[in-house]
């Protein structure tokens, strides 16, 4: 029974310094043989970027065997490093000459791979792995592209304009909002994506704004997995007018106008149909003269009708001799005149 305690007691302890010992291992090579967790950068298209993988204690590598790889990719060899130079054999051909690692880093356990000129096809999971110590790490490429739009005017009159935006060489799809002033959405129309032949899409937007006051217009194109954002604002000045008619009383005003319009042409016409009183009253007044004369003038054109040439000629010979009669009498009556008038200027000479 004791041998038995004691041989318990013995593996007890036995196991505790087993443990003791695992722990203190696992705690020297820590930065060795640990798997690092993904991790997650961002590269816009063509520039270079850095995929990083170290050690967590400074150990020269430089004379280890390393190894970066596409794990989509067979072979998935994008550089490999041994015997203090780098084996091309088995290199992926569209990461030649676009590879590097840094001797003097190396030094220091930096294995991070360089880069450059990233392409759309670059994006994808990376591994870095140091075979002597067994550290694997891996990094995910997430390959943008972005630029700034562009805001243009559409058109322009009194009361709103419209805008136009559009950016294009974006990946990947991006979306496209308007701001205000205040930094508030507008309601604007669809946007509009096309994606061209290099994979890169373009987005186009249209909003129409009212006039109403001064206000500083925002377009802002965004991609959240990128966390890639570009924005332009446009000023739009408010209207010179201060207050525009509404559509309804530009309708009632131009009824109105049609309406009057319809009453004139009908009382001009009701006018031109109805008999001018003063011209019909002098008409019958002159109508009447003419019958109240039509029958003396009858009866001295019959009787000029009935009586004989003869009889007409003895009438004007008589008219003739009776201007003369009246002639000589005003004749005699200047000679008595002038008779009367002498003696009395005779007198007075006296």
């Amino acid at each position: 029974m004791a041998l038995c305690l004691i041989c318990g007691l013995f593996t007890l302890r036995f196991s505790t310094f087993i443990n003791a010992v695992l722990s203190l291992t696992l705690l020297v090579c820590r930065g060795y043989s640990q798997e690092a967790p993904t991790k997650q950068i961002v590269a816009l298209l063509g520039d270079d970027v850095v995929l990083p993988c170290s050690l967590e204690r400074p150990v020269d590598v430089s004379d280890l065997q390393l190894e970066w790889a596409r794990t989509d990719l067979i072979p998935g060899f994008i550089y490999v490093w041994e015997k203090n130079k780098e084996n091309v054999g088995m290199k992926q051909p569209s990461y030649v000459g676009r590879t590097s690692l840094s001797s003097d880093k190396l030094n220091h356990g930096d294995v991070s791979l360089t880069l450059s000129k990233v392409q759309l096809s670059d994006e994808g999971l990376y591994r870095c792995f140091i075979p002597q110590l067994g550290q694997r790490s891996y990094v995910h490429l997430i390959v943008g592209s972005a630029s700034t739009p562009v805001i243009k005017v559409m058109s322009n009159d009194s009361s709103r304009v419209v805008l136009q935006c559009e950016s294009a060489g974006w990946y990947p799809e991006p979306e496209l909002l308007w701001l205000d002033g205040e930094g508030n959405l507008l309601s604007a129309g669809p946007t509009e994506t096309l994606r061209g032949p290099d994979d890169l899409y373009t987005v186009s937007s249209r909003v129409t704004v009212e006039k109403r006051h001064s206000n500083s217009i925002t377009c802002r194109v965004q991609q959240r997995n990128t966390n890639q954002s570009r924005e332009t604002h446009k000023h739009v000045p408010g209207s010179a007018v201060t207050k525009q008619p509404s559509a309804t009383f530009i309708i009632v005003i131009v009824c109105l106008l049609y309406v009057g319009a319809v009453i004139a042409i009908v009382w001009n016409f009701i006018l031109s149909k109805k008999p001018d009183t003063k011209v019909n009253e002098t008409e019958l007044k002159t109508m009447k003269q003419k019958r109240s004369r039509a029958p003396a003038d009858d009866t001295e054109t019959k009787e000029m009708k009935e009586e004989p040439p003869s009889e007409q000629l003895e009438d004007d010979t008589s008219a003739v001799d009776m201007s003369e009669v009246i002639k000589e009498g005003e004749e005699n009556q200047e000679t008595e005149t002038q008779s009367t008038a002498q003696p009395s200027f005779t007198s007075s000479e006296n």
